[in-house]
């Protein structure tokens, strides 16, 4: 018979999101029952989950929005599709005379990892949450620390929320959103010139500590860095030169935090 498998993180904070089977769930918890410490702990994010699952519990009780809608969210693949095709035609015909195709597939490729990664995912982000009118976030800005224990509990890494008030950004809330390299932090912030701007956070399994770097994706600019492993990027639609002072006061804020 072999040994139990060790209890590891992941094992924990599966336990507290319920997605445990049967038999390692017992395993969780006779290790919890003789590590009173750790079970303290998890006791706490258990009871941090259950305080946010009621406090969303009406929103998970509406319908589903129709652009949500699985016919809606294969024609909008279909139309990201389509919209690349071209593209990637062309760095194929361009990567044929050598070092031009070379530069053509710097431009086209969206970048994979690091800060460049990062700067295009909150970009993403951004399109798909800030511009939404109606429920940009899912915690709002009553309820700062319960969003900042939910985040930080989630990425595992202690987060803050930059006050940025003085500049004319009035923060409105935040949400975890997905990346491919696992979730983020995003906190949103109404302008007083109507525009809307988002910091987005997450860890960094490269490029762990990088100088700040400006981003223009379309008609969004940003400025992206990381820190001691977190990565940070502040995006909206103004000039990424425009928004480097907003960064700069982002990150004195958070080395000021920790």
């Amino acid at each position: 018979m072999s040994a139990p498998r060790p209890i590891s993180e992941d094992d924990l904070q599966a336990y507290v999101d319920e997605a445990l089977p049967p038999t390692r769930r017992q395993e969780v918890e006779a290790y919890l029952a003789a590590h009173p410490e750790e079970a303290r702990r998890i006791r706490g994010y258990v009871g941090d989950r259950a305080a946010l699952r009621a406090a969303l519990s009406a929103i998970a009780e509406e319908p589903i929005p129709p652009e949500l809608g699985l016919r809606a969210m294969i024609e909008a693949r279909r139309a990201r599709q389509a919209y690349w095709r071209p593209a990637i035609a062309a760095a194929a015909v361009l990567a044929i005379g050598g070092l031009a195709g070379w530069t053509a597939r710097g431009v086209v490729a969206p970048p994979l990892n690091g800060v460049g990664a990062l700067s295009r995912e909150a970009a993403d982000n951004y399109r798909v949450y800030a511009s939404d009118v109606h429920r940009p976030v899912e915690i709002d800005s009553t309820q700062k620390a319960d969003l900042v224990r939910w985040v930080s509990n989630r990425l595992r890494s202690p987060v803050a929320v930059p006050d940025l008030q003085a500049a004319g950004y009035r923060f409105i809330g935040g949400r975890l959103v997905t990346t491919p390299h696992g979730p983020a932090a995003m906190f949103i912030y109404d302008g007083a010139d109507g525009l809307r701007l988002a910091v987005m956070v997450r860890p960094m399994q490269l490029e762990k500590n990088v100088a700040m770097t400006e981003r223009e994706d379309a008609d969004l600019g940003g400025v992206s860095w990381a820190t001691d492993g977190v990565g940070y990027s502040l995006v909206a639609p103004r000039s990424p030169q425009a928004l480097h002072p907003l960064a700069d006061e982002v990150r004195r804020q958070i080395r000021g935090s920790f």
